[in-house]
């Protein structure tokens, strides 16, 4: 006897659907923030977003993580520089045409663990490569 299921809706909070969509959910209106996201209901608002969406993406206010991306600095960035609350676009233009001491001081570090980090990664790059053509080396005097 085999027994069908029933598919369940996959849902979310409105939190984590705020988060997906990149947008500061005390902005959001009050039935998004009051209610639960299905996965379809998600996608609709990324593929065709209503006019309120399109609103707060170019306005804002933004979250934190939209405010570091567009200020080229990361979250703890903005933290130590003492941004702690949802910026809108206007704002973050403002910051960077002041372009404060501590702006600029996070970008340096910004740009400095980018660079690591491609440091690091071409470096396990080629740790592998030298693995993989140890190995192949390895077999091919084993096949001798």
């Amino acid at each position: 006897m085999t027994s069908l299921k029933q598919k369940t809706t996959q849902t979310m909070k409105p939190a984590t659907a705020a988060k997906k969509l990149g947008v500061y959910l005390g902005a959001t209106p009050a039935d998004f923030q009051s209610g639960v996201i299905s996965r379809e209901e998600l996608t609709a608002l990324q593929t065709e977003p209503p006019q309120w969406l399109q609103d707060l993406r170019r306005n804002g206010p933004h979250p934190r993580s939209v405010v570091a991306t567009r200020l080229g600095v990361s979250a703890s960035g903005l933290a130590r520089g003492g941004i702690t609350e949802a910026l809108t676009t206007e704002q973050i233009e403002e910051l960077r045409e002041e372009n404060p001491e501590w702006l600029r001081r996070e970008r340096t570090i910004q740009e400095e663990v980018r660079k690591e980090s491609v440091r690091v990664k071409e470096k396990h790059e080629k740790e592998e490569k030298q693995r993989q053509q140890a190995a192949a080396a390895a077999e091919r005097e084993k096949s001798r």
